[in-house]
């Protein structure tokens, strides 16, 4: 699986360790889109690449970490075909993706550890969209794109 991940200061050190656990433990292909460094930066700044690549395709699945995942998740979302969500467990990670077949996964870096961020990543990179009656109204979200 082809994976676009980036960070703000307050997910730096997390983002460089789901990096490897990515890479190591899951097999995935990694895009890193930065940041490079604990310095601040501003997050719209790297959750649009990453919402970006999702979009056209060039990745399968996107991670963001900040500080709570929110920031992320509301620069993310912005970009048409992104249904970005902060998420906090690995339960709501299995529902994102079974039910709105999420694609942009954002974490908190600073209130969630990185043992329980890796499970999330897990089951967000493994769990399969359910269709069904998920699909029609995933398409009316799809819809509230086209009206941007």
């Amino acid at each position: 699986m082809r994976v676009a991940i980036a960070s703000d200061h307050g997910g730096f050190e997390q983002k460089e360790q789901l990096v490897t656990y990515l890479k190591d433990e899951l097999g995935c292909e990694v895009t890193d889109f930065g940041t490079t460094s604990e310095e601040s930066v501003d997050y719209p700044d790297y959750a649009e690449p990453v919402a970006r690549a999702v979009a056209s395709g060039e990745a399968d699945r996107g991670i963001l970490v900040c500080g709570t995942g929110i920031g992320m998740a509301l620069a993310a979302d912005k970009v048409p075909g992104v249904r970005a969500s902060s998420i906090t467990r690995p339960d709501f990670a299995q529902l994102f993706r079974q039910h709105n077949n999420g694609n942009v996964i954002c974490l908190s870096g600073r209130f969630i550890t990185l043992e329980e961020n890796e499970e999330i990543v897990k089951v967000f990179l493994t769990t399969e969209f359910e269709g069904g009656r998920h699909a029609q109204r995933v398409a009316k979200i799809a819809k509230l794109d086209e009206a941007k």
